[in-house]
């Protein structure tokens, strides 16, 4: 069981979250979980109930929350746990191990963190104390001052933890670290000086020198305007400590982060010419620069989400240049925008990933990244999630995100409107579920990766595609040798050859296969060849634990119409995989209207390949896998989906 002050006021047992009632009663556990195993007096409650004069009924008020609460818990199995709620006389008590709330979770968590002796421990510690936050602290209670004392308290400790974190990251020369988690709270407490002292050291380690002045500036009109006071000792320091800096090679280094760059406490060099403003000289403004100018929340430091470069990622130089004509054409004003397309496990993901990576000089401003889930299991992503996360990851602290998808869309392209940016946009479904994602900046790009081809965005958005094919020999050949040696591979290309036909040429495929030879190192390629020759296990054997070509098919089938999941089956039956629309409407039993739209719907889901005008083939694994839904049992007539077997594999764009 666990209680929650930081964000909300809840009560959890597992996953089921227990009904605790109105703001009173939720007001009351929030001060008994404030003062735990510590007895708290009847008054107590009731002058921090009530901000006025509280009624003449309080005491019975307060005794029947109190009443409901201990009831509320006994219901969630709170005995288990050794809670008790008691009353001693006119007071009550709490009994609980202190464990269970997540305050005192995160105050052992800080106090563990020694960012200055032990960063490289300190930065785990105190990430995960700063990932209990699940809001502003003690959301729910009544607005009485006690609690909005209660509440700055722990609000306290949370900027306190903030600036921990930024200094072990800057112990450990990871600035732009420092800066991201520094900018969130800086936008939140715009008069904290030491946090913005802070802030302007890491912006200018990380070689943001206009930023960081820009941020001294802001401030300094703010303490005039709100408190008329100048800035304290703390905001002057850095900011002379900036003015005095000294460039060295164009200045400090940039990066992950300016490693060896001064630490807090030492002088910083900078010239500037008789006459010219802090700042001149410098790029135009940029993150926290325009964040500051145009009262939008903007990032202390550019995303970086993109997942580690694929392993061992051969060939595609052909669609890795046709991502970068399509994605680094700026001659049209517009962002362009790719979609990588192809079947189940041809690669899609690590195509656009690897050309992420080898790309991303080209948007210093950051990358996102983000799985939609459209081929995955469960439900696909909501765009008002995906865009949660980026607006997030650009600086937003949580509190300011818009609840819709609507807003949340407008807020994220406005913020990327002026920045170099790359999206990468993995496993869509629909071209409905991309649009919402999609940044408006001519200086931004965006790369999407699907099983359909999402003829909508060609349409609307001018999408370039970018069709991903299998493997042929040579290329097969090629990563099977990287994978298992080279020498392996030369000790018999003949099964090599015959391993990538099996296989279909699909990468996913021949990974599998390589780590099925990786674990038998004395078997030679032709046993294997030998083994996948035998169509009642060819898709088991290319399974590896999480991954398979199976579980890859079965999310692409899940999405289809129990109708066209019926022609794909009866498709399975062709005895060399080519056939035409009338041959298809004789094996399903289809008027040749309805088949050739089933087909073209199935060409689309790259099920089928339509490799001449009414001229379709379906790949062997393909036709293995609907053979083997066809006789697995009963099958669906109707519905939105045809399933079957159980759910399996990693989901992915593959």
């Amino acid at each position: 069981m666990d209680f929650s002050l930081l964000g909300p006021i809840c009560v959890t047992n597992g996953s089921q979250e227990l009904s605790l009632g109105p703001a009173k009663r939720r007001s009351v556990l929030a001060l008994l979980l404030l003062q735990p195993n510590t007895t708290v007096p009847l008054e107590q409650l009731i002058d921090s109930l009530w901000e006025d004069e509280p009624p003449e009924h309080a005491r019975t008020v307060v005794q029947g929350h109190v009443s409901r609460l201990r009831a509320t818990l006994a219901a969630g199995g709170a005995e288990a746990y050794g809670i008790e709620l008691a009353t001693h006389g006119s007071a009550y008590l709490l009994r609980l191990p202190e464990e269970l709330i997540d305050a005192h979770r995160f105050g052992e968590l800080v106090a563990l963190a020694r960012p200055e002796a032990a960063p490289a421990d300190a930065v785990p510690l105190l990430r995960e104390a700063l990932g209990l936050w699940r809001g502003p602290a003690l959301t729910g209670t009544v607005t009485s001052p006690p609690f909005a004392a209660a509440a700055h308290a722990l609000e306290e400790r949370r900027l306190t933890a903030v600036e921990a974190l930024a200094r072990a990251y800057g112990a450990l020369g990871e600035h732009e670290q420092a800066a991201t988690v520094l900018y969130s709270a800086a936008v939140s407490h715009p008069l904290r000086e030491g946090l913005i002292a802070a802030l302007m050291r890491a912006l200018f380690r990380t070689g943001r020198q206009s930023d960081a002045l820009e941020w001294y500036h802001r401030t300094r009109r703010l303490l005039s305007e709100e408190l008329g006071v100048d800035p304290g000792e703390r905001l002057r320091a850095a900011y002379e400590e900036i003015l005095r800096a000294e460039a060295t090679d164009g200045g400090p280094a940039s990066g992950r982060g300016g490693r060896g760059g001064p630490a807090d406490g030492q002088t910083f060099h900078v010239k500037h010419r008789a006459g010219e403003p802090s700042g001149a000289g410098q790029p135009g403004p940029s993150g926290a620069e325009a964040g500051a100018r145009s009262g939008r929340p903007r990032a202390g430091a550019a995303p970086r989400l993109l997942p580690r470069p694929p392993a061992r990622f051969l060939g595609r130089e052909g669609q890795l240049a046709a991502l970068t004509e399509a994605l680094l054409d700026r001659t049209t004003g517009e962002s362009p925008l790719a979609v990588v397309a192809g079947p189940a496990g041809v690669g899609k993901t690590a195509c656009a990933v690897q050309w992420a990576h080898l790309r991303a000089g080209a948007f210093p401003d950051g990358q996102l990244f983000a799985d939609l889930r459209g081929f995955g299991e469960g439900d696909e992503a909501a765009p008002a999630e995906i865009l949660r996360d980026f607006l997030q990851a650009l600086g937003t602290p949580p509190d300011r995100v818009p609840g819709s998808a609507q807003a949340a869309s407008a807020l994220f392209r406005s913020l990327v409107a002026e920045r170099r940016l790359l999206v990468v946009l993995d496993n869509a479904r629909s071209s409905a579920q991309v649009r919402p994602l999609l940044p408006g900046g001519p200086h931004c790009a965006t790369v999407v990766t699907s099983r359909s081809r999402l003829d909508g965005l060609v349409a609307t958005d001018c999408a370039r595609p970018v069709g991903l094919q299998a493997l042929g020999h040579d290329e097969g050949t090629a990563l099977l040798g990287a994978m298992l040696g080279p020498d392996r591979v030369a000790e018999d290309p003949a099964a090599a050859r015959e391993l990538v036909d099996l296989c279909d040429g699909l990468p996913l495929a021949l990974r599998a296969a390589a780590a099925q030879l990786t674990a038998r190192p004395r078997w030679r390629l032709a046993r294997l060849a030998s083994a996948l020759r035998d169509e009642r296990r060819r898709l088991a054997l290319l399974s590896a634990e999480d991954t398979g070509i199976a579980a890859a098919l079965r999310m692409s089938v899940a999405r289809l119409s129990a109708d066209d999941a019926r022609l794909l089956r009866a498709l399975a039956n062709s005895p060399d995989g080519h056939l035409n629309a009338s041959a298809a409407a004789a094996l399903a039993g289809y008027d040749q209207e309805r088949t050739q739209d089933g087909l073209e719907r199935l060409a689309e889901m790259h099920l089928v390949d339509e490799e001449a005008t009414d001229v379709y083939t379906i790949s062997a694994l393909t036709q293995l896998f609907a053979r083997d839904q066809d006789g697995a049992g009963p099958r669906r007539e109707s519905g939105d989906a045809a399933e079957s077997g159980e759910p399996g594999g990693r989901p992915g764009g593959g």
